[in-house]
């Protein structure tokens, strides 16, 4: 009898040390992988508590679990110098990994091409260079598939950036290191601008419901060094300002951070919710604050801010049109393009535009990019068009000049000091029969659109908008004091191309843009107006798709771009001023639009 009871409890405690060992080991299989995939589909489990508000700043932030990501060299002796790498793992099993410019990894293959991801399995990725982010000093990032080996293990460890002809000498990692976990992209500080007066920082995981902004009084700034190693914080602020994906705090008193100005030290930013004990990662520079300048004085009266993925082909018909009636200069946050989009920047910076170029890699921010857009150029632009690449301002009443002159959009901001910003309803266009991309430009093939007006898009006066930056996308909060004007569609209005040949639209499946928008392949706020009617959740053509949304046959934008933008040939060939391919053989009858 008791050798039979303490052979039961022998075999208790060996079934508990195995479901212990299998929970510790595989855990993480049991969580959904939603988490990865929006921010209101939850978060990962909080770290430790973070030292209360009244506690001293003590505590190395890279003690805290998934906040410093650093990567295993090959050899002790070839651990890059700080900051260290770090990867952020974002939606659709992609990991971005960001280390310094000057790493060995990069050194070694003398260009950004022919390099992969391995893994601390042994699994290797390609790894596609998808820009530099402008911090001090500067690194570079790079997007690498996660392999479907990796899919199944948890947890995700920082894959190494390498040449693929040493990969398969390169030893494995262990995968136990615990600061070498990949940072969950749902909750992440990912930049900071600094003002003369504070310093703006952007972050995901904290007001993560449209409307639903947690107090300022929870939140604080967090300013620590991670150049030397020692990554202690250094200084805490409190948060002045807490609005969607934008936190604003005052700047660190110059006596906490005076060692580290001295030095030229790089400090970094993060955010601390106090009230549940949750510092939430960063990759955010902290900028030294500019000296304090505001003047009008060669600002620009109107420029124009969009976010882009993989618009090579319709940027410079954009460009073209929107510099002709007033834009002086344009604003490109690069999500990520992969398409030659530098090179077309580069052609049409070549000819005289004024076009610059933020890599901003981040998924669903389009409002914190646009949030970032007003601040930044707050002393450069006086308007500022917040509009897609597929959209087109354009008023009835310029259809009878011969040639396009910049003051058209002018008189559309000649408004009271009062009006903050001037709204503009859209007309969404259908693919107007058309299988394929019209090679001569959006306005030129898409001529037949809904008759239903749509949402409203804005030219934002940057002074007006208010210090929480709130934004909608079609236009922002502003300042007590100002007001919107909203024109009527006879005096302006925006001709949005938004469904277009199917080859063209179905790219959008990928991922919306907008924080607050659900992707096209979730079945969730199936009335919202970003759904597309008839549509399902999957890029599959619908029946009839290039004759959808046809209701009212509209050709003004194409008569009036024909006229003024149009360059003839010899033999009736020609080509739109937009086209850099050379002309175009085209007969009378090609030339006959089906839908004019």
């Amino acid at each position: 009898m008791r050798r039979g009871f303490t052979t039961s409890l022998l075999l208790i405690a060996i079934f508990v040390a195995l479901i212990r060992s299998y929970v510790h080991l595989f855990g993480d299989l049991l969580l959904p992988y939603a988490t990865l995939d929006g921010d209101d589909a939850g978060a990962p489990p909080p770290p430790p508590a973070a030292f209360p508000l009244n506690a001293n700043l003590t505590q190395p932030l890279s003690h805290r679990p998934n906040f410093a990501v650093r990567e295993l060299l090959r050899h002790p002796s070839a651990r890059l110098s700080p900051p260290p790498p770090e990867s952020i793992l974002f939606p659709d099993w992609e990991t971005l990994l960001v280390l310094p410019l000057h790493s060995a990894a990069i050194a070694s293959a003398g260009n950004h091409r022919n390099l992969s991801c391995l893994f601390h399995n042994g699994a290797v990725s390609p790894a596609g260079f998808v820009g530099t982010l402008p911090t001090s000093p500067a690194r570079a990032a790079f997007r690498c598939p996660i392999p479907s080996s990796i899919r199944r293990l948890r947890a995700f460890y920082t894959p190494r950036l390498i040449d693929p002809a040493a990969a398969a000498a390169a030893p494995e990692s262990d995968g136990h290191d615990p600061q070498s976990e990949m940072i969950r992209w749902t909750r992440l500080a990912y930049e900071a601008v600094s003002t003369p007066t504070d310093i703006v920082v952007f972050a995901k995981g904290v007001n993560t419901r449209l409307g639903v902004n947690r107090p300022p009084s929870d939140l604080r700034c967090l300013f620590s060094s991670y150049a030397s190693g020692d990554d202690a914080p250094v200084a805490a602020t409190p948060a002045a300002s807490s609005a969607q994906e934008v936190f604003r705090c005052p700047h660190p008193a110059a006596t906490a951070i005076a060692a580290k100005s001295r030095t030229g030290e790089a400090l970094r930013v993060s955010l601390e919710i106090a009230a549940e004990g949750i510092q939430i990662p960063s990759l955010a520079n902290y900028p030294w604050p500019p000296v304090a300048r505001r003047t009008t004085e060669g600002r620009a009266l109107i420029c124009a801010c969009t976010m882009v993925r993989n618009v090579a082909k319709f940027l410079a018909e954009w460009i073209v049109y929107h510099s002709a009636i007033g834009v002086e200069r344009f604003f490109l946050y690069d999500n990520g393009s992969d398409d030659g989009l530098h090179s077309v920047v580069g052609r049409l910076a070549s000819d005289g535009f004024n076009i610059s170029t933020r890599f901003w890699p981040w998924p669903k921010t389009q409002e914190a990019g646009f949030s970032h857009c007003a601040t930044v150029n707050r002393d450069t632009c006086t308007w500022m068009a917040f509009i897609d690449v597929d959209e087109f301002i354009f008023s009835p009443a310029w259809a009878g000049s011969e040639l396009p002159n910049r003051t058209m959009l002018g008189s559309l901001v000649a408004v009271r000091r009062n009006v903050g910003q001037v709204s503009m309803r859209c007309f969404d266009f259908g693919p107007s029969g058309l299988r394929a991309h019209p090679r001569d430009g959006v306005t030129q093939g898409y001529t037949c659109r809904r008759r239903k007006l749509e949402r409203h898009k804005s030219l934002v006066r940057l002074d007006a908008v208010d210090d929480s930056l709130v934004n909608s996308v079609h236009h922002f909060e502003l300042k007590t004091g100002f007001g919107t004007r909203r024109t009527g569609v006879s005096a302006a209005r925006v001709y949005h191309y938004k469904y277009q040949a199917w080859e063209e639209f179905k790219v959008k499946f990928r991922r919306r843009v907008s924080a607050y928008t659900v992707d096209w392949t979730e079945t969730v706020k199936l009335r919202s107006k970003d759904r597309t009617p008839g549509l399902g959740f999957e890029p599959v053509e619908p029946k009839g798709w290039a004759n959808r949304f046809c209701e009212v046959k509209d050709s003004r934008l194409r008569d009036v771009n024909r006229k003024w933008f149009r360059v003839e040939g010899p033999n009736e060939d020609f080509r739109m001023a937009w086209e850099w391919d050379g002309r175009r053989e085209r007969t009378r009858e090609r030339e006959r639009d089906s839908f004019s």
